[in-house]
């Protein structure tokens, strides 16, 4: 038996229950509700009506924790031995660039996360409650169990109710299930295992009364409501490191490592091989772990990912967590809610069915833009007059209204299904307005799930009467006896004609409604349910869908170009979600698999099958999590999307969450690593492209240091090893690293993404940061750098110069072939050989001049020369430098020529 199914054993599942049993239970009165002495009594047995607030991080421990890194211990550790030794030049810059990552790390982070506090926010303020038989209000959070509560159209759901008694009663329930459709409630009990989006009987916390009124008893609060347990389940759930993050975790321990071996090894080989004194053995160690030491690339990875968040902004991405920017190119798995995201959530009439026609329904949303198209040719409701016919009815009977705003955009007051009738008779030509004034409304049945119908009685000016309803197509087909028009009396109603149509509509995803009219005596003024039994001609059968984002199906199609596989989740039924695939591109071919199914899985197979099957349906937040867990044990990088709390637990989980800025909860957001501000499932696909070159930027930067930094070290080996004297200072070496090293590989964080970054397959996140192939890149280029940097000391030592000027030398020749090789660097494989290669990035070209400036004031200026012992440098010595520059870059391209040659465009990733 599951955790899940144990713990049930204690709940009390009140949707299967009678009301008065549910109402016994709790020791109410539906009538008089409970006493004002009792409801005391039971808020200190229950608790108030509220959630308690999430654990929050103090200021200064997040700052502390910026300095949880391991290249940041070994800098430390490398501060400390030179404050000890009387270096105060080299601790000085050390301690700055530690504090410094830890200053830019503090301010990136931004706000803590708040999702518990945005579903706290969600409890309405007030409510109406019977106590003592009175009606009253008081606040929602002094709501108790056994309370009975009065609701609205409007209201918002103060807690976990039981329906007692229902008229009209629609509730959204999209922040818990998903459905952008309202739900019809009544007070009839349901089976016990029914799931929560047919549990018709209940209203829950935070949801919204949008129809109809309702009379309820309180049987869930705080806590234990379903908004609650939600927050319990944020409040448990994981939240997991970034493939990046965990990859430069690895390599710093990898690179910790090696600097230390080869530290305390140079340390051991020059005391006890070359007899040095102890005391210069250390310096040199130090020496050789301040040049091995990658200073910087805590900083630059910063400021790379803040850049890259800039750009994802301006594309509507807006990045809540950094990490998130690399991560996004990661990717293998969109897990995308449907509703909203995938669809426009906006309900749109799509098909119209006449007794001799199929009509498409051009557009999209609640404007009244789009054609009527018969076999792909546009038509008017002067060609076919029974379109206006159905148009007139779909007015008549309809409670919304459409309003249009400043900005032009449509709005609309009611039922989305309503909205789209209205839409539908915009587009047809039919004037709404003119239409309610022509034939006023007399009576009218309301809809109610039990009827499956809405009826309403008109009369125009001459007093004819007529009736108008909508409904399921099954109860309208048993009122209808002819087909057509109200004109068409001797057509009679063929019902297997409809019977095929409903089912192709529902087959297809649609959700199928029936209209139908008749005319009635002029002395009628009120309808009823006898005058509904037989009589009426039926005008249409219309199919009405939530349809895709045409930008959705396009960034479907990127996304598996890149090799992303895009799952659709979802709380609607099997079918509709399978329909709704298909037109995305989704599951094409395979079945859904439903909320239920799931639950019949343990982890191990719903991990096999997670990866196989595209389209989830009925899915819960626990669904949802579990399936974000599932895939996350398969090896997948997985991005989340949602808008409603029911998904706020997996958005946390995913390694990427994304929520909907425009239509999502606060919870969804605050639980997110990035919000959409368009609501655009394109968006995303903008966003990974984007990520992809950011990662691209920053194997870039690590290639282009690290060849720095090793060269150094090698030049400090060799020093060593051959008994040399040293031809770079700690104080030098910090130089390089930190001021000319960090300003030059900078400006790669401003390189665009490569053309064919989206026809690549993502990376493996268990890829090391640096392959095989790297390693050598760097070894070459280290030893390229060490051969340019030692062999002019040599020869300036050798010419007799002083050691200030071949150590000046050094120093040049090291950042000269920096400056050569960030050109280099702007591509891992592609030759930099080309106008674009040279002066492409103009941020390359500012940030070698900055470059050249402060090498320059290095070599020159009064104060470097006290402050790092450098020297002025003859023209001639300048040259030898820029020859030095220029034979790494030769070789560096010849390198990736042969790359290119031997190994192609099939084996490797060109840029």
């Amino acid at each position: 038996m599951s955790k899940k199914k144990a713990n049930e054993k204690h709940i009390t599942h009140w949707h299967s229950l009678e009301v008065d049993d549910a109402v016994m239970r709790l020791h109410s009165d539906r009538h008089h509700g409970l006493s004002s002495q009792e409801a005391l009594e039971r808020v200190k047995r229950f608790g108030y009506n509220r959630l308690p607030p999430p654990r929050k991080r103090s200021a200064w421990l997040r700052f502390l924790l910026q300095f949880h890194n391991v290249l940041i211990y070994v800098m430390l550790v490398a501060a400390g031995t030179t404050a000890m030794l009387g270096d105060w030049v080299d601790t000085g810059v050390l301690l700055a660039a530690v504090l410094v990552n830890a200053i830019i790390g503090f301010i990136q982070e931004g706000k803590a996360e708040q999702a518990m506090d945005a579903i706290r926010g969600m409890l309405s303020l007030h409510t109406t409650v019977i106590r003592d038989a009175r009606r009253t209000e008081i606040e929602a959070e002094s709501l108790v169990p056994g309370d009975i509560v009065a609701l609205a159209s409007g209201d918002k759901v103060p807690a976990d109710l039981r329906l007692i008694a229902g008229k009209g009663l629609r509730v959204n329930e999209a922040i818990l299930t998903g459905e952008s459709e309202a739900v019809e409630k009544t007070a009839d009990p349901v089976q016990n295992d029914a799931e929560l989006g047919e549990r018709y009987c209940m209203l829950y916390s935070g949801t919204l009364v949008t129809s109809g009124q309702a009379t309820a008893i309180v049987v869930e609060t705080g806590v234990r409501t379903e908004l609650g347990r939600i927050s319990s389940m944020l409040a448990q759930v994981q939240t997991m490191t970034t493939p990046l993050l965990r990859q430069i975790a690895r390599f710093g321990h990898w690179l910790a490592l090696a600097i230390v071996l080869m530290s305390v090894a140079t340390f051991v080989i020059g005391v006890l091989w070359h007899g040095h004194p102890p005391a210069e053995m250390f310096m040199m160690a130090v020496a050789l772990a301040a040049s091995a030491i990658p200073e910087g690339l805590p900083a630059i990875m910063t400021i790379t990912l803040a850049l890259g968040m800039r750009r994802m902004a301006k594309r509507k991405a807006i990045i809540r967590h950094l990490p998130a920017v690399e991560t996004l190119g990661s990717v293998t798995v969109i897990c995308s809610d449907k509703t909203g995201t995938l669809t426009r959530n906006e309900m749109t009439v799509q098909s119209v069915v006449t007794a001799g026609h199929v009509f498409d329904i051009g557009g999209a949303g609640y404007a009244p833009d789009g054609g009527i198209f018969l076999e792909g040719t546009a038509v008017t409701a002067d060609d076919y007059p029974e379109l206006a016919e159905i148009a007139r009815a779909a007015v008549l009977c309809n409670d919304a209204q459409l309003h249009r705003l400043a900005d032009e955009s449509w709005q609309l007051t009611g039922d989305p299904t309503e909205g789209a009738l209205l839409a539908f008779a915009g587009k047809v030509g039919a004037d709404s307005a003119w239409e309610r004034e022509t034939l006023p409304r007399t009576d009218a049945i309301p809809f109610e799930s039990e009827h499956r119908l809405m009826a309403t009685l008109h009369h125009d000016h001459s007093g004819s009467g007529y009736i108008y309803v909508k409904g399921a197509p099954e109860r309208i087909l048993e009122m209808c006896e002819r087909q057509g028009g109200l004109h068409d009396a001797e057509t009679v109603l063929d019902a297997d004609y409809w019977h095929r149509c409903a089912k192709r509509f529902a087959a297809g995803g649609l959700r199928v409604l029936a209209i139908a009219a008749k005319r009635v005596e002029q002395s009628w003024r009120e309808v009823n349910f006898s005058d509904l039994e037989d009589g009426f001609a039926l005008l249409a059968l219309v199919g009405i869908i939530d349809p895709p984002r045409e930008e959705a199906i396009a960034a479907v199609e990127t996304c598996a170009g890149a090799g992303i596989r895009v799952k659709m989740i979802t709380g609607d039924h099997a079918d509709t979600a399978q329909a709704i695939g298909a037109r995305l591109g989704i599951g094409l071919g395979k079945p859904a698999l439903t909320g239920a199914q799931i639950e019949a899985l343990d982890d191990e197979q719903l991990r096999s099958v997670a990866l196989d099957v595209d389209v989830f349906a009925r899915a819960s937040p626990e669904h949802k999590l579990r399936l974000v867990q599932a895939l996350q044990a398969a090896g997948q990088v997985v991005a989340m999307t949602g808008d409603g709390v029911n998904d706020a637990p997996a958005l946390k989980r995913a390694d990427v969450g994304v929520a909907m800025g425009l239509k999502g909860t606060e919870a969804a957001k605050e639980a997110s690593d990035m919000v959409l501000a368009d609501d655009n499932f394109a968006t995303i696909g903008n966003a990974v492209y984007v990520g992809r070159g950011i990662y691209d930027n920053i194997q870039k930067f690590i290639l282009f240091m690290l060849p720095t930094n090793g060269g150094e070290a090698l030049v400090v080996i060799a020093a060593i090893l051959f008994e040399l004297t040293l031809p770079l200072t700690p104080a030098q070496v910090l130089w390089i690293n930190m001021v000319t090293s960090s300003t030059l590989g900078l400006a790669l964080a401003f390189e665009r993404p490569e053309r064919e970054v989206m026809r690549r397959k993502p990376r493996d996140p268990r890829e090391p940061l640096l392959s095989w192939f790297f390693g050598w890149r760097v070894l070459m280029v280290s030893t390229l750098f060490m051969v340019g940097a030692l062999g002019l000391f040599l020869w300036e030592m050798d010419l007799g110069s002083s050691l200030e000027t071949a150590r000046t030398m050094a120093v040049s020749t090291v950042v000269g072939a920096e400056m050569f090789y960030l050109i280099n660097s702007r591509y891992i494989y592609k030759s930099a050989l080309s106008l674009e290669g040279l002066f492409g990035n103009r941020y390359v070209l500012i940030a070698i001049a900055a470059c050249a400036a402060l090498q320059i004031a290095y070599t020159h200026a009064d104060p470097m020369h006290a402050l790092f012992g450098s020297t002025d440098l003859s023209p001639d010595e300048w040259l030898k430098v820029v020859f030095a520059g220029m034979f790494v870059f030769t070789v560096a391209e010849l390198e990736k020529a042969v790359i290119r040659k031997f190994f192609g465009r099939g084996r490797s990733r060109l840029g």
